[in-house]
């Protein structure tokens, strides 16, 4: 196992001293057993430029746009209820095809339409999110989100970002009461 980072922690991605060039990252939860209907939750992800906003639309990953321009980030599909064991829902990320324009690649996880269910974060129990070394299996590193979100309906969960020339791993638990929309708006996402 990895290492397991604590909120604003971070880690150098490299096996035995090599930088690691394609990872998966996996996120995961569970929905209390006693909070009603299932809770869909949806990883997504904003491959933003040195300047920390989205490269363009089409670099915002989640169910209805899988991949990347250039394939450098793809999601693998939609988990609509988080049941079993495991990662719920994966994005794969070939850190070698990101171009020099890249700064960072942020993941979120949100709760579909949680206004309309009346669904908050406060109702998910053991999420966490990892990065897995895809040429070893290897988890590098993991980070579980353990504080009661009440009221956000969507959270940022962690993000990888480019320093020095070496790609690192930082865990950031921010969660939005402004859901999915709030978060794309912040980074620049044309959400219309």
């Amino acid at each position: 196992m990895g290492v397991t980072l604590s909120k604003g922690e971070n880690v150098v991605l490299k096996q035995d001293g090599t930088p690691l060039a394609d990872v998966t990252v996996g996120l995961g939860w569970d929905a209390e057993p006693s909070s009603g209907p299932d809770i869909d939750l949806d990883a997504s992800a904003v491959v933003c430029g040195t300047d920390l906003k989205v490269v363009s639309d089409e670099h915002f990953v989640f169910y209805n746009n899988l991949v990347s321009p250039g394939g450098a980030v793809r999601h693998t599909g939609d988990n609509l209820t988080g049941d079993g064991d495991g990662d719920d829902e994966q994005i794969l990320v070939d850190l070698d095809r990101l171009g020099a324009e890249i700064g960072q690649v942020v993941f979120v996880v949100s709760i579909h339409d949680a206004e309309a269910r009346g669904q908050t974060f406060g109702q998910v129990e053991d999420a966490y999110i990892r990065v897995v070394d895809n040429r070893t299996g290897r988890e590098m590193c993991r980070y579980e989100l353990s504080y009661d979100a009440a009221d956000e309906t969507a959270m940022v969960f962690g993000a990888l970002y480019r320093r020095n020339g070496e790609w690192k791993f930082r865990a950031i638990g921010q969660g939005y009461a402004t859901g999915l929309g709030g978060i794309a708006a912040e980074f620049g996402v044309n959400v219309g």
